[in-house]
């Protein structure tokens, strides 16, 4: 079945480069580097590697805590992380800067694989949540790596694609060295994809700490302003619309308040700021001034989701109100903002749940639900008060994830 897999990746092999030329017009990042991603790497390395894939932007951050412990646990190794995605590549930089060593994991060949291992040589490899490749996995094993799924998640939608391919899904799982799961539920479908050597350690993004500047310049900036802030975080394609069209008019918008309400829209990926702009008449990547007639204003800019939470009164969380998954809200919450999400949350099912369990969160049918809910928690200060200590109490008592993974590391390094 592998060797079938193989063959259709061969014979797709023109549609790859279409696709990082295509994506290229918008985001030039997919045209840097196009040689690591069948294998050939000019980076210099350390002896002793350990590797971290991290596919894109929300992997990237989740890893931190986990990349951080490491760092601290071998500082005689080199520490390696791959992505697949420009904007993944970009906040790897961001947040990690020279003290890592950062590149494009090859395509699912095995040659390339073979290449990219051949080069770093690493001594363990972390895969982040879902990134569980036929050939990766099988390479891997045939050069004696080690594989950890770290933070691993596997909602029942996944589970059923698994299934139908478990030819080829059910090896790749059962290869694994180790499973690090989130919860009970996703160490069950992933036990019933073959995966074994599993723990429920919890999920690192609850040991993700916002950071403290852009919190502090978010707060600071929204009490300069003195208007209630609504936050659209994280959205996705046809998502802006849906909430924008259902806010009220903006004569209906001042009744029984002080101050006009502003809205900030954060798209989920850089390509469409251009797009998005269209709703908005400021942009904070041209800081642009907020006057008091600024009704949108579109956040355009990476790494600073922190600054957007802080300066927020109510975030609505994007990805759900749209059926893709859902988004991470443990970020807003850990940064003190009660959260509003909609119905589709299969990516973030045990965190979402926990959120509403413990009175951090709110969750809406439709985009028209969510913004009357977020428009009546605005003018509520109590209701926002005990969310924001709701989150603040769920995300510490959910801590630890990171020790838990790092004594998993040290086992499967022998340490």
């Amino acid at each position: 079945m592998r060797a079938l897999y193989t063959l259709f990746l061969r014979l797709v092999l023109p549609f790859f480069l279409l696709r990082l030329w295509w994506r290229g017009r918008r985001e030039p990042g997919y045209r840097d580097s196009v040689e690591e991603r069948f294998g050939a790497y000019e980076t210099e390395v350390k002896p002793k590697m350990v590797w971290i894939h991290a596919v894109s932007v929300g992997e990237a951050r989740a890893a931190a805590p986990l990349v951080r412990a490491l760092q601290e646990l071998l500082p005689d190794h080199g520490l390696l992380l791959t992505c697949t995605t420009a904007a993944g590549r970009e906040t790897l930089k961001q947040v990690y800067g020279e003290s890592v060593l950062i590149a494009y994991l090859p395509y699912d060949y095995p040659h390339a694989i073979q290449a990219f291992l051949e080069h770093f040589r690493p001594r363990l490899g972390v895969l982040m949540e879902t990134e569980v490749w036929p050939n990766l996995v099988a390479v891997c094993a045939e050069n004696g790596v080690p594989l950890l799924l770290a933070n691993a998640r596997m909602s029942e939608k996944s589970a059923r694609g698994y299934r139908r391919l478990r030819a080829l899904a059910e090896p790749a799982f059962r290869s694994l060295a180790a499973v690090c799961a989130q919860s009970a539920g996703d160490a069950e479908r992933l036990a019933s994809l073959g995966a074994r050597q599993i723990e429920v350690t919890g999920n690192l993004k609850f040991d993700v700490e916002p950071v403290s500047h852009q919190l502090e310049a978010g707060r600071a900036w929204r009490a300069a302003l003195a208007r209630p802030i609504l936050l659209l975080a994280s959205t996705r394609e046809g998502e802006e619309k849906l909430l924008l069209d259902a806010l009220p008019r903006e004569e209906e918008e001042r009744s029984g308040r002080d101050a006009k309400l502003l809205v900030i829209v954060v798209p989920r990926h850089p390509q469409r700021f251009d797009e998005v702009a269209e709703y908005a008449q400021g942009r904070r990547s041209r800081n642009d001034p907020v006057d008091s007639q600024l009704r949108i204003y579109l956040g355009d800019t990476m790494g600073e989701m922190a600054f957007y939470y802080g300066a927020c009164d109510v975030a609505l969380i994007g990805g759900s109100f749209v059926p893709v998954g859902g988004q991470n809200l443990i970020e807003a919450l850990a940064a003190g903002a009660p959260v509003v999400i909609g119905p589709s949350v299969y990516n973030f099912a045990q965190a979402t749940q926990l959120a509403l369990e413990a009175g951090a969160a709110m969750q809406a049918r439709d985009a028209s639900a969510g913004i009357r809910e977020a428009l009546r928690l605005l003018q509520d200060e109590g209701a926002r008060k005990r969310m924001r200590e709701a989150g603040a109490r769920l995300c510490a008592s959910h801590r630890g994830a990171t020790e838990r993974h790092v004594a998993v590391c040290r086992r499967l390094l022998k340490m």
